[in-house]
This record gives structure tokens, C-alpha cells and sequence, in this order.
């Protein structure tokens, strides 16, 4: 049952969790248009424009990334004032247990683990796709290290048995130069194909091969045939040939996880940045409930300092987890670590640093 105890917290909670996320929002879209001012000049689009094209993106994306701060530094802030009023050491007095005082801390860091778990999967996604199209359209298309329309060469597993090959692709005209399909059984090839140039057929909706030379292997005899033309529906489509660099960041958790698996059955290399990203959605909302629990034992003691030193001692906390988070994402990516333990690692490392300081905390 929920009392006034809780609805007074809770309350606060929620006031000042919205009151740190707006002023953390305007502060980074001034930021952010300050830097751009420039380029969006130069797009040639007006201000509604750039607002419904850019920052109806951007904004979900600063509240995704800077989610679990703005519950800290909203529970440090109005745990510190109450603190600082005597009001917990009153709550406490009155006989209420540490742990009941905990509870309305728990239920609302649970509401916005829940909201952020929901964002995480399917809203947030969305709207980084707004801004990632918006970057790519017009800040990236001058940059040739950014989605280059041309990619060097591709190798990938079409099925079980079928390997193939592409040497320059073009993304913008949907052709390659150079192809080449194997089908290989028990260590040996029964088949294959050789294409001077392919190029996606938008009617038929599958790849077409000009001056082909197609091989069929049995134990026994080589037979070869030259084809002018020849359509082929292969497990890959001209999307799936875009090295995207905002990939992992505009797919639902649905359609990421459909996308790993289909990269998986092709043998693709270099996937742990998306696993990375797939576990750290669930991993975030968990952190949302770890940092409401260290913030409240933390601003619930009464310092000298009062509220500057609460929020530096949060400040320093937040810190070493964004850095733990990073050097666990970077051990992955670059290594040999689980994906699913770099997102987690660093909430099993605080949860022994928020359970250390529970213990501690005066009772």
C-alpha cells in the first residue's frame, strides 16, 4: 500500500527527475546548435525544417544516453535538500525502517526502468532514425570517410553451403563490378559462378548477372557454360550491402536481433558492436534502478558539505561508471570479451559498490 510517506517522495522524485531533464535538454540542443549552426545554414532548410527533420531525433537521443544521470542527479538533489532539513532523520525517528523509507525510491526507480526499457526498444530507435538520416543526407555526404559509395569488396555466406563474393560495390547505382558464388559440401565445391558485373534488378527484385561463367563440379567432370545474362535471388538485398555507420543505433531490439542473426548465418565478421548495443538496452533500464539506490544512500546521511558535496561525491560515481562502461564496450569490440558481460559488467561492478554503501549507511 502506498502512503503519504511515498506519494510525498515519489512526488519529488518525479518532479525534479522532469525539472533536471528539461534543463539538461536545453542546455544540450544550445550546445549542439552552436556547433551546427554552419551546417544547417548551409542544408538551405528553415528553422521548422531543421527542428522536425533534426531535433525530434535528437532530443530522445541526448534523453536516451543521459537517461540514467538525470535519475541520479534528480534523486541526490531532492534526497540532499531533505537531508539537509532534517526530514529523513524526522521520517526515521518516527519509526520507520530503512528499508521502508527505500521503498518509494524502488517504485519509482522502477517506473523509469520500465519507461526507458519500453524507449530503449522501440522509441528511441525511431527517432534516431530521424537524426541519422538528417546527418547522413546532409552533414556526411561531404565526408568521404563517412558512408563512402563506394565499398571495396564483400564476402559473405548467402546459406549453409553457398559463399559469396563482391569487389566494388556502388551503393548509389546498386552494381559491382565483380562477383563470384560458391557452393561448397563436405570440404569440397560442386558449384560456382563467375559475374564480370551484378546489379540489383528492381523489377523482378533480385540480382541480375551479366557475362557469367557458370561451373557445376561432380567427381567425375567439369561442365562450363557461358551465359550473357542471368538473375539470381540471393539472401542479400542492396540495404544489406550499405556500411551504415548509424546502423545499430536506428533498428528496433525486434529488428536488431533479426539483423545479428542474419549476419550471423552469412559468417559476418566484427558483430560484437551490435551485440554490444543489444544487451546494453536491457542493461541501462537496470542501472536506472542501481543509481536511484546509491543516490538515495548517498544524499540520505547528513553532511557539512550538504548538497555540493552529495552531488560531488554522485558526480565522481557517475564518472567511474561511464568509464568502466566504456572500457568494458571497447574490450568487446575490440577483443575477445562477451558482448553481453560488457553491458553488464558494470552494473555487477556498482551493485557491489551500491550494497558496500547500504551496508554502511546510518541506519
Amino acid at each position: 500500500m502506498i502512503t503519504k510517506l511515498d506519494w510525498y517522495i515519489l512526488k519529488k522524485f518525479f518532479t525534479t527527475f522532469i525539472f533536471c531533464m528539461l534543463l539538461f535538454t536545453i542546455i544540450a540542443v544550445a550546445i549542439d546548435s552552436s556547433e551546427k549552426t554552419d551546417d544547417f545554414v548551409k542544408t538551405g532548410l528553415s528553422s521548422t525544417q531543421i527542428i522536425t527533420q533534426y531535433y525530434f531525433g535528437f532530443v530522445p537521443f541526448i534523453w536516451g544516453l543521459l537517461y540514467p544521470l538525470f535519475v541520479f542527479i534528480a534523486v541526490i538533489f531532492f534526497t540532499s535538500k531533505m537531508a539537509l532539513q532534517s526530514e529523513i532523520i524526522a521520517i526515521l525517528a518516527s519509526g520507520t525502517t530503512y528499508n521502508r523509507w527505500l521503498r518509494p525510491y524502488m517504485i519509482g526507480g522502477l517506473v523509469f526502468a520500465i519507461g526507458l526499457w519500453f524507449a530503449n526498444r522501440y522509441g528511441i530507435p525511431k527517432a534516431n532514425e530521424i537524426r541519422s538520416n538528417f546527418q547522413a543526407t546532409y552533414f556526411d555526404k561531404g565526408d568521404p570517410s563517412q558512408n563512402s559509395g563506394n565499398q571495396s569488396s564483400y564476402y559473405l555466406r548467402v546459406d549453409s553451403v553457398t559463399y559469396a563474393g563482391i569487389k566494388y560495390y556502388d551503393t548509389a547505382s546498386k552494381t559491382a563490378s565483380k562477383f563470384f558464388l560458391e557452393k561448397v559440401r563436405d570440404n569440397k565445391e560442386f558449384y560456382n559462378i563467375r559475374a564480370e558485373s551484378m546489379q540489383w534488378d528492381t523489377a523482378k527484385k533480385n540480382w541480375k548477372l551479366l557475362s557469367v561463367t557458370e561451373r557445376k563440379i561432380d567427381s567425375m567432370k567439369e561442365t562450363i557454360r557461358q551465359i550473357p545474362q542471368l538473375n539470381m535471388n540471393l539472401n542479400f538485398k542492396p540495404a544489406d550491402l550499405r556500411k551504415d555507420e548509424y546502423l545499430k543505433d536506428k533498428l528496433t531490439t525486434p529488428e536488431l536481433d533479426q539483423y545479428i542473426h542474419m549476419e550471423e548465418l552469412r559468417g559476418a565478421e566484427g558483430l560484437n558492436t551490435l551485440k554490444v548495443e543489444k544487451y546494453r538496452r536491457s542493461a541501462t533500464p537496470a542501472t536506472v534502478m542501481l543509481l536511484t539506490l546509491i543516490g538515495a544512500v548517498v544524499a540520505g546521511r547528513k553532511t557539512r558539505g550538504g548538497s555540493g558535496l552529495h552531488l560531488a561525491i554522485g558526480i565522481g560515481i557517475a564518472a567511474l561508471f561511464i568509464l568502466s562502461d566504456r572500457f568494458s564496450t571497447v574490450f568487446s569490440v575490440k577483443g575477445n570479451f562477451p558482448p553481453s558481460l560488457a553491458a553488464w559488467m558494470p552494473n555487477i561492478v556498482f551493485s557491489a559498490v551500491a550494497y558496500y554503501m547500504y551496508r554502511r549507511a546510518p541506519k
